[in-house]
């Protein structure tokens, strides 16, 4: 083909923001299972995916790994792991009257908040929790109490809530949330509760808010954002939707597959970032996607460096 015949590319400037990706308590548990694995053999049970993300899940069953929803699918005697949203009490009972040998990939910033809601508990104050009903972490947490928690997920819903004493009461919030999602709430709840304990902004997730802090540093310089994660995940939405927050088209998509290239009309930028969990490999291949498209200048733009990291636990240390 001669090369009046080869169509140019479009030029597309192409950032990468950082950080993104996996947190240290998305790779603690991923690679709490690969050691569980490597040490005691397939198959190993999973209680709940791992994290949220489908390639890590089906890269997980691939080896060995059986994932379930509930304890008692699980045979008895057979080794089993937690998942990083952590496990409500009842369930850790029922994995002992099952005789199962645990190991618990709970990220230790969930543990945090557990043992937080604990002692609020303790201290004899009904507890308020901030987050999504029905995610994992948030059934995980309200199953650490004995008391019915009551969940609330707007400040519209702080004027429902039910107390028995206003004057002894205490919030606990989602690590997958941040401190920008969850101030608004709780300054409602101090507005209404003067005197409500809850946890300084140290125990907020720091990667979720690091993650967030990325993307309002994208919106400054692209035209359209991708978010890489999974549609159920909390935390991968909260990014897409920060993005659509500052004025910046945002997506997000599960893999290269799902890009849908019209949304590059007119596109001169695009910002790419990934929720918590979601590997690297799915971000690299979302650029090569564009790549095959684009005459693309690949940039990277870091907004802060993480080293965070955690220990794994004493079964897989061993």
């Amino acid at each position: 083909m001669s090369k009046n015949n080869v169509t140019e590319k479009r030029k597309l400037d192409v950032l990468l923001v950082a950080p993104r990706g996996f947190c240290a308590g998305v790779e603690r548990a991923v690679l709490i299972v690969e050691k569980a694995l490597e040490k005691y053999g397939p198959p190993i049970y999973v209680r709940h995916e791992i994290v949220h993300n489908k390639y890590v899940v089906e890269n997980l069953k691939k080896k060995g790994v059986i994932f379930v929803e509930e304890i008692s699918e699980i045979p008895h005697g057979k080794r089993t792991i937690f998942s990083a949203h952590g496990v409500s009490d009842t369930v850790e009972k029922e994995a002992r009257d099952r005789k199962l040998p645990v190991i618990d990939a709970t990220c230790p910033l969930v543990t945090k908040v557990h043992l937080s809601a604990q002692r609020h508990e303790s201290a004899g104050k009904q507890i308020i929790m901030i987050g999504h009903r029905g995610h994992a972490e948030v059934e995980g947490t309200t199953g650490k109490v004995r008391q019915d928690v009551a969940i609330i997920s707007s400040k519209e819903e702080v004027w429902d809530l039910e107390t028995k004493d206003p004057n002894n009461l205490a919030y606990v919030t989602q690590t997958t949330l941040s401190v920008d999602d969850t101030r608004k709430i709780i300054d409602e709840l101090r507005k209404r509760f003067p005197n409500i304990s809850g946890p300084s902004s140290q125990d907020i997730c720091y990667a979720t808010q690091n993650r967030q802090n990325a993307v309002r540093l994208l919106t400054d310089s692209v035209d359209i954002i991708l978010v890489v994660g999974a549609q159920n995940s909390s935390n991968s939405n909260r990014l897409k939707d920060l993005g659509e927050e500052f004025s910046t088209p945002s997506y997000l998509i599960d893999n290269a597959d799902a890009i849908n290239f019209s949304w590059f009309d007119n596109v001169k930028s695009v910002g790419i970032t990934a929720g918590a969990s979601a590997p690297e490999i799915l971000v690299q291949e979302v650029v090569n996607s564009i790549k095959k498209r684009f005459d693309i200048s690949l940039k990277e733009l870091i907004d802060k460096k993480e080293d965070v990291r955690f220990k794994l636990p004493l079964e897989i240390r061993s």
